[in-house]
């Protein structure tokens, strides 16, 4: 069974998370330290509230370095709403430094009717990618933010989807097995589950490599 560590550090709703990714096919352990990287075959990066405080946290737990170290391996990893943000270089929303493995910054959404952006939304691929593969195009996914990652000028093929809400702004991005979501896949019903069960197989493939395409994984129920 593919091992999915989830970083927990404290800005994530965990439970959530853990029963989505369990449901997907993946034997879930809580990575609170590095130790816990340890069998991992992914990681995934959840996250919800503010930059500062989360990069704060990472950091007392001695998790900042490890994961920076994952990405430069070439592992799969999966960012989730703020877990994507701090995938890139700073955040406007105080100013904070973030992990800057991805080229751009978190700005504030563009014309938005109305913040926070919460409820459903559809997401608009611009490039196929198998983390998508069994989702009808233009699906609906679950948001709760009021800033998003705007990818830097060498950013070049990263962007994988947008959602508009007032401007359009990048709700997916991919960069070899490096995968993040704007939206919450552990509350976006089947669709959020096959996304997740997409990227568990994602790791499983990079774990034990074949030959021949990705075959999409099935999801129950």
């Amino acid at each position: 069974m593919t091992r999915v560590a989830v970083v927990d550090y404290g800005a994530g709703n965990l439970v959530s998370i853990e029963q989505a990714l369990t449901a997907a096919g993946a034997d879930v352990v809580m990575a609170s330290g590095p130790a816990a990287f340890a069998g991992a075959d992914a990681l995934v990066v959840p996250g919800v509230g503010a930059a500062g405080p989360a990069m704060s946290r990472l950091r007392r737990r001695g998790l900042e370095a490890p994961i920076r170290a994952w990405i430069a391996d070439d592992r799969p990893l999966l960012g989730i709403c703020l877990g994507l943000q701090l995938l890139f270089e700073a955040s406007d929303e105080d100013g904070t430094e973030t992990l800057g493995v991805l080229p751009g910054r978190t700005v504030r959404l563009r014309e938005a009717p109305r913040l926070p952006h919460i409820g459903w939304n559809q997401v608009e691929r611009r490039r196929a990618h198998p983390l998508f593969d069994g989702i009808d195009e233009a699906a609906d996914f679950y948001f709760v933010h009021s800033f998003a990652a705007e990818p830097g000028p060498s950013a070049d093929g990263l962007t994988l989807a947008e959602t508009t809400h007032g401007a359009p702004f990048v709700s997916a991005v991919a960069r070899g097995p490096l995968v993040g979501v704007q939206f919450h896949p552990e509350r976006s019903g089947r669709d959020g589950l096959r996304l997740l069960a997409n990227f568990v197989q994602l790791a499983r493939s990079a774990a034990t490599p074949t030959t021949g395409a990705m075959r999409a994984p099935a999801v129950a129920g």
